[in-house]
């Protein structure tokens, strides 16, 4: 699948803001599965500074700065992404069992393993808990393959939680969404993340985009309409399995990769610090086209403008 993808991200203030440092990850990664054309960045006001680096996840970050007064920022990215179906897990993806890989997780001495072990401790937002060892043990049976474990618990956190917009922010704590069984898609991934933590996996937060609009015929997912959240967890000596509990499903190509890190808060979509500014407002959209259906808009808009009605 070939995707345009524009995250347009706007703030307005009470206030000026009169200087502002910021750090944008709106560009997606290069996978061996994803691959991107170079992005069209649109900044308003126009940055007195911008460059672009890889954060410590391999993550692409643009900072910029901006040193004019103003009252609105906009931040507009527009890029192509090429997803394969080239994922290196499917549901049906033999693995070792839980206990082996927890196993070979802290006592291999091999460096690929050693740098997961980052993504088995706490972090900011997800931390282990005896609460949620015991809504993760109804999947994790003794010698169960690690695979059908998480799959199992992806789909009963499908199950058992309703996607609910307006019941957390970034602050809610996991023991509260684990509590009143709501959320979003974040706060869904995080708890699945404790679980796995608990147990003494390796698990990372993967951060992207949705297809907008789904094939005739297939339902449309949940999330959408803005950026999206799910996991991965490590399996030794093949790599990171993901799953997508709000939508009870492995990412394939429906699922648009964008950055990668121990939780949210290493992937932010734009963080920054600013001199002034008062109170704001956010407003945030995010399309995700079909290359068919970007080039039929196109189409459309133009001829809408020449006044001359598009060939079907």
């Amino acid at each position: 699948m070939i995707y345009n993808i524009t995250h347009r991200t706007l703030y307005q203030y009470s206030s000026g803001v009169a200087l502002c440092h910021n750090e944008a990850r709106l560009l997606p990664k290069e996978t061996a599965w994803q691959l991107c054309r170079p992005s069209q960045i649109r900044i308003r006001p126009r940055p007195a500074l911008s460059a672009e680096r890889l954060d410590f996840f391999g993550n692409r970050v643009l900072y910029f700065a901006i040193q004019d007064v103003h009252h609105r920022l906009e931040v507009t990215v527009v890029t192509e992404v090429r997803v394969l179906d080239e994922r290196p897990f499917h549901e049906s993806s033999p693995s070792p069992s839980w206990e082996q890989v927890r196993r070979m997780l802290w006592e291999d001495l091999d460096p690929e393993i050693i740098e997961a072990r980052l993504f088995a401790l706490d972090s900011p937002f997800v931390a282990a808990g005896p609460q949620f060892r015991a809504y993760a043990e109804p999947s994790f049976p003794p010698d169960r393959p690690l695979l059908e474990a998480v799959a199992d618990l992806n789909q009963r956190i499908y199950q058992d939680f309703k996607y609910d917009p307006h019941f957390t922010t970034v602050a809610t704590p996991l023991d509260e969404v684990l509590r009143e069984r709501r959320g979003v898609c974040q706060d869904f991934a995080h708890l699945a993340m404790a679980c796995l933590r608990t147990l003494g996996l390796a698990v990372r937060y993967v951060s992207g985009y949705l297809e907008t609009l789904p094939p005739p015929g297939q339902p449309r997912l949940i999330g959408a309409d803005a950026s999206h959240a799910w996991l991965a967890v490590y399996v030794p000596g093949v790599g990171w399995a993901e799953f997508d509990p709000t939508n009870d499903c492995m990412p394939k190509t429906q699922h648009v990769t964008l950055a990668w890190g121990r939780d949210y808060g290493d992937v932010a979509p734009l963080t920054g610090v600013m001199t002034g500014g008062g109170s704001h407002s956010l407003k945030v959209s995010v399309d995700v086209a079909p290359q068919v259906e970007a080039a039929i808009k196109k189409a459309k808009a133009a001829a809408n403008e020449a006044h001359i009605a598009p060939e079907p």
